[in-house]
């Protein structure tokens, strides 16, 4: 059976918090991939590795497309509170208008926030010694560097906190209206 939700609605009320986190985690990684972009262009922000080897011509492309999916990946997020999160689109074949199961949405993003958790939340291990860490030619880079990319460790756990309030929201029989 065929569903088809107004755009922008969805089946049951999002909680506040969680439409607030997923409309904000885009801007809470944006200065990570802000950061990062210099680096294409071979600016190499103040960062000191005598063994780095020179760069080659793809890695501008990576640099800018990461940063690129990065952000994409952010926007996407947002099915956890949307409608479009919740219905299959028509494009899509013989799933066109059903409903999306929950664990269809909210596997992938636990999978995904786990995975985040821990690509970024061991980076303050390197502030305290513990790994090593990049070396920056003074202080001044290496606080930009801390202050662009700190932000980017609440990622996983933002992206966690929305999978489960989309499961604990979507699980369970939908009143027929």
């Amino acid at each position: 059976m065929a569903i088809t939700l107004p755009l922008g609605e969805t089946e049951r009320p999002v909680p506040r918090w969680a439409l607030r986190l997923a409309k904000a985690l885009p801007f809470v990684v944006l200065p990570h991939c802000l950061w990062r972009l210099p680096f294409a262009a071979g600016f190499e922000m103040g960062t000191i590795d005598p063994h780095r080897p020179p760069m080659p011509w793809w890695a501008p492309g990576y640099v800018i497309g990461l940063s690129v999916l990065t952000e994409a990946l952010c926007l996407l997020t947002l099915g956890l509170v949307a409608g479009w999160g919740e219905v299959f689109p028509r494009w899509v074949p013989f799933l066109a208008g059903c409903r999306v199961p929950p664990l269809a949405a909210a596997g992938p993003a636990v999978v995904g926030g786990l995975v985040l958790l821990g690509l970024f939340d061991l980076q303050p291990l390197a502030w305290f010694g513990v790994i090593d860490e990049v070396g920056y030619s003074n202080g001044w880079w290496l606080a930009l560097a801390r202050v662009c990319v700190s932000p980017a460790m609440l990622w996983g756990p933002i992206v966690l906190a929305l999978a489960f309030a989309y499961y604990r929201r979507r699980r369970g029989p939908v009143a027929v209206r």
